[in-house]
C-alpha cells in the first residue's frame, strides 16, 4: 500500500494495552474509556514549511484563526460585572466584558475613532474609554460619548457600537469566534466533547497559571504534547510510574483527539520491577506531595495493602486511586466513589483544535494553551492547573498569569506548578528551540511520523490543511 493511501494503524507496543488496564479496574470502565476511535491516515511526510514559513503563518492568520472557536478565558478570570479580559492572538486583540446580568460579551479591542486599543490590561471597568481622545462606550458595547461631538455630526446616523464576536461557555471555558456562521461550540467539536460531561470542569477553578515564551513555532510546542513516546529519552525519571509506550491515541472528527497515558503503571521499557517499585518511583518524583501540583492526594512508599492482593499486577494503580479518592473528597467534599481508577490517576490529554488541551478525568486538571507570539519562531505556552471548588463554596477569582521571565526556566514557577511538573516542562523546552532551528537546517525539509504514536500530530495537521484549503470551516 502506498504512503498516500489512508489506513488505520494496527501496530501497538508489545505488552499489556491500556484496555487491559481498564479491565483490571476496581470499577467498571465506561464506554467513553473503553471504546477506541481511529481514523484512516496516510504516512506521507509533513513539510517543515508549516513551522518555519512566514507565508504559511500568514495563511493561518487569514484562513484559520478567524474561523475557529478559541479558548479566550476561564469564567473565574472575570467573575463580576464590569470585569474584563484582554485576549490576544497574533496581531488580533479582543476585549471580553462581564455584563450586569453575568453574561459575557466580546468586542474587537480597538477604538472606532483612531484605532487605539481600548484596554491593554485585564481588570474592572465601569466603561470602555479610549485613553487617546476619550471616545467612550458602555460595557455592553453601545456608544456612550464622543468628546467634541460638534465635529462628528457625520457619525450621528452611523452605528458606532463596538463590533462583537460570538461567545459561548463550556465547562467553565469562555470560547470566542469571529465567524458568526460557525456551528455551536459543541456541534463544531463533534464526537468526544460529551466525555467532559462526566468530569464537569465547570466545578473547577484555576489554582495556578504560568506562561513562558518559547523560541519555537506554536505547532512545534503543541505537538510535543501530542505523544508520550519521547518520554524514554526526554523524561526518563517518569518511566517507573508512567506507561508511556502503552498510551492509547484516539481521533475524533476534525477538532478533537485524545491520548490516555496510564499512571501508577510501569513503562514497558523497564523490566523486572515490582509494584512497590512503581509506588516508590512516584513518591520519589513528587516528593510525597499531596496537592494540585502533583495531581495526587499524597504518596507514600507504604507496604499497607488495604485489602488488595499483594501479587496483583496492578496493585499500585488500585492503592493510589483509593488514596486519591479519599484525599480529594477530604479536601473539597465532592464524591469520587463512582469514578474509575483510571479517572483518578491517568493523563487524559485531549487536544481541541487548534491550540489548547484540557485534561479530562477527576484528578486536578492541567490545561495547556499555545499562542503564536509575534512571529513564526516564537510562541507563548500557558499552563493552568484546575482544582475542584469545595462543595458549597464560590470559586475564587483567578490570579493573573505569571509570565516566566525571558531566559529563566519553568522551574522559576515551581511554587505554583511544583518542581516535578516544572522539571518535565524544562526537559521538553531543552528540545523545542532546537527542533525549530533544526527544521530550518533540514536538507529534506520533511518530517517522517510514526503511524500510531504520532497519529494525533497528523490528525491535527490534516485539519489545519482543511482550513487553509477552504474545505473548512463548516457552516451552521
Amino acid at each position: 500500500m502506498a504512503e498516500s493511501d489512508p489506513k488505520i494503524a494496527k501496530a501497538r507496543c508489545p505488552g499489556p494495552s491500556y484496555t487491559d488496564m481498564l479491565k483490571a479496574d476496581t470499577r467498571p470502565a465506561p464506554d467513553y474509556l473503553l471504546t477506541e476511535s481511529n481514523l484512516p491516515l496516510t504516512n506521507e511526510p509533513l513539510s517543515t514549511q508549516a513551522y518555519v514559513s512566514p507565508a504559511f503563518k500568514a495563511d493561518e492568520d487569514e484562513k484559520m484563526w478567524p474561523n475557529v472557536w478559541q479558548f479566550a478565558a476561564r469564567e473565574e478570570d472575570f467573575p463580576e460585572p464590569g470585569d474584563t479580559v484582554v485576549y490576544e492572538i497574533g496581531d488580533k486583540s479582543f476585549l471580553l466584558v462581564r455584563q450586569r446580568d453575568y453574561s459575557i460579551r466580546a468586542f474587537y479591542n480597538a477604538c472606532l475613532h483612531r484605532g487605539r486599543k481600548l484596554r491593554t490590561e485585564c481588570g474592572p471597568a465601569t466603561q470602555l474609554r479610549c485613553p487617546f481622545h476619550g471616545f467612550t462606550w458602555n460595557n455592553d458595547g453601545s456608544l456612550k460619548e464622543i468628546p467634541g461631538d460638534w465635529d462628528f455630526e457625520h457619525l450621528q446616523s452611523k452605528d458606532m457600537s463596538l463590533p462583537e464576536l460570538r461567545v459561548e461557555c463550556w465547562q467553565g471555558f469562555v470560547l470566542i469566534t469571529e465567524n458568526h456562521d460557525l456551528p455551536s461550540f459543541r456541534e463544531w467539536i463533534g464526537p468526544g466533547v460529551e466525555h467532559f460531561d462526566n468530569w464537569r470542569l465547570e466545578e473547577c477553578h484555576t489554582a495556578a497559571w504560568v506562561g513562558k515564551v518559547i523560541p519555537a513555532n506554536w505547532k512545534v510546542v503543541a505537538e510535543a504534547f501530542m505523544e508520550a513516546w519521547h518520554s524514554i529519552v526526554t523524561h526518563p525519571q517518569i518511566l517507573g510510574f508512567t506507561a508511556d509506550a502503552n498510551t492509547r491515541y484516539d481521533l475524533y472528527g476534525d477538532h478533537m483527539n485524545r491520548a490516555i497515558t496510564a499512571s501508577a503503571a510501569l513503562s514497558p521499557h523497564l523490566k523486572g520491577k515490582d509494584q512497590q517499585y512503581v509506588i516508590e518511583s512516584l513518591a520519589k518524583f513528587t516528593g510525597g506531595a499531596g496537592d494540585a501540583r502533583s495531581r495526587r492526594g499524597g504518596i507514600e512508599a507504604t507496604q499497607e495493602l488495604h485489602g488488595f492482593d499483594a501479587d496483583d499486577p496492578w496493585l499500585a494503580r488500585k492503592l493510589l486511586a483509593k488514596g486519591n479518592r479519599e484525599a480529594f473528597q477530604a479536601q473539597n467534599g465532592h464524591d469520587y466513589s463512582r469514578y474509575t481508577d483510571s479517572e483518578m490517576l491517568d493523563n487524559f490529554t485531549y487536544n481541541v483544535f487548534p491550540n489548547w488541551s484540557p485534561w479530562g478525568g477527576m484528578a486536578p486538571n492541567i490545561v495547556y494553551r499555545w499562542r503564536p507570539w509575534h512571529d513564526t519562531d516564537n510562541c507563548l505556552m500557558e499552563v493552568r492547573i484546575l482544582i475542584r471548588t469545595p462543595v458549597g463554596e464560590k470559586a475564587p477569582k483567578s490570579q493573573p498569569m505569571r509570565l516566566v521571565p525571558e531566559g529563566e526556566p519553568f522551574a522559576a514557577a515551581s511554587d505554583l506548578i511544583g518542581a516535578a511538573l516544572a522539571g518535565v516542562f524544562d526537559q521538553d523546552m531543552a528540545n523545542l528551540p532546537h527542533v525549530q532551528t533544526g527544521m530550518k537546517a533540514s536538507k529534506t525539509q520533511r518530517l517522517e511520523l510514526g503511524a500510531y504514536q504520532e497519529s494525533r500530530i497528523r490528525h491535527f495537521q490534516n485539519t489545519l490543511q482543511k482550513y487553509l484549503s477552504g474545505t473548512l470551516p463548516a457552516k451552521k
